[in-house]
């Protein structure tokens, strides 16, 4: 059984501005274009609900623009605005 992360923990709000910081405000997929565009949300590589142990490891985080990571969760791409 999956426990679904908390998006809206003081600790996950620290954990994002600092990932934010990390990576320059900056999407990092896009930056691997040569593109400059401003990341909106920060996205964990091994989704937190199935690998919580990974869900604060900087190494499992990375700052994306929305487009790029409604890419990775096409799912969720008009479910949760501003949500991540």
């Amino acid at each position: 059984m999956n426990i679904a992360f908390d998006y809206n923990s003081p600790k996950w709000r620290r954990k994002r501005q600092q990932i934010l910081r990390r990576d320059g405000y900056m999407c990092q997929y896009c930056k691997r274009y040569g593109k400059a565009v401003q990341a909106t949300t920060v996205h964990h590589i091994k989704h937190a609900d199935e690998y919580p142990e990974l869900a604060y490891d900087e190494k499992n985080l990375v700052s994306l623009c929305e487009g790029c990571h409604n890419k990775q969760h096409p799912e969720k791409a008009t479910a949760a605005r501003g949500r991540y």
